[in-house]
């Protein structure tokens, strides 16, 4: 099983990036898939994650720091989730990791990808 997070960059102040996870050697559609985050000599963070029920894929949740700026998507066809990121700040460069878990909620994670470096310059 591998997860494989692209899309990451260096970016100014107000700019957008796209991150996208892809997954593969399973099928992911009843896992929740989501990004966390890890600043230097910070702790791991949630980012934001979409939910499963019932074999659709229902909702995003996400922490209160990116709420109103970021919007998190997935393709069960591809085995992809996605996080547009809006009005980056400095304070969201961190190393980007996206992850997987089985059932509806995206708590401390079954699988991870090797994650991707953002860095907001103001």
């Amino acid at each position: 099983v591998q997860l494989q997070a692209s899309g990451g960059g260096l970016v100014q102040a107000g700019d957008s990036l796209r991150l996208s996870c892809a997954a593969s050697g399973r099928t992911f559609s009843n896992y929740a898939m989501g990004w966390f985050r890890q600043a230097p000599g910070e702790e791991r963070e949630f980012v934001a994650a979409t939910s499963w029920s019932a074999g659709v894929s229902t909702y995003g949740y996400y922490a209160d720091s990116v709420r109103g700026r970021f919007i998190i998507s997935r393709d069960n066809a591809k085995n992809t989730v996605y996080l547009q990121m809006n009005r980056l700040k400095p304070e969201d460069t961190a190393v980007y990791l996206c992850a997987a878990e089985l059932g509806s909620r995206l708590i401390s994670g079954d699988y991870w990808g090797q994650g991707t470096q953002v860095t907001v310059s103001s």
